[in-house]
């Protein structure tokens, strides 16, 4: 389902493609009202549940590791725009430690709610110079605690 730059969703301007993965594909976007940009990720219909059960759980997070969600559509998902590069190797030893512990206290907090990531991989992962952010792709767990 792809969206043209210049694209108006509620009060979002879509600019470009930043990727896709197996629920919909990602688009960066400026909000109108604050001139925020923003990710958007777009779902096609056969995802639509699954699709919501991810909203509920990025909502229930609020950590400075984890992308925050600032409005659900019926197909689409606004998301905080973390601007970086996807993680990749290799890594000196201490830029490996400070990130391993982003990542593993990003997880915690998404673990105390009982949120599972299901898909963390360095593709999900933008490090910028100043944090690292698990986004894209968490899901509710469904084992109890």
């Amino acid at each position: 389902m792809p969206v043209a730059p210049k694209t108006r969703v509620g009060p979002y301007e879509v600019l470009d493609r930043l990727g896709a993965g197996g629920m919909g594909e990602v688009y960066r976007a400026t909000g109108t009202r604050l001139g925020r940009t923003v990710a958007i990720k777009f779902t096609d219909a056969a995802h639509s549940e699954r699709f919501q059960r991810e909203a509920r759980a990025i909502a229930a997070l609020n950590h400075p590791h984890i992308c925050t969600l600032h409005d659900v559509g019926p197909d689409d998902l606004v998301m905080e725009y973390v601007e970086g590069v996807p993680l990749s190797g290799p890594l000196k030893l201490e830029e490996a430690l400070r990130l391993a512990l982003q990542i593993a206290q990003a997880l915690e907090a998404a673990h105390h709610k009982g949120i599972i990531h299901r898909d963390l991989k360095p593709g999900n992962i933008a490090c910028a110079s100043s944090l690292s952010s698990i986004a894209r792709r968490p899901e509710v767990s469904t084992a109890t605690p």
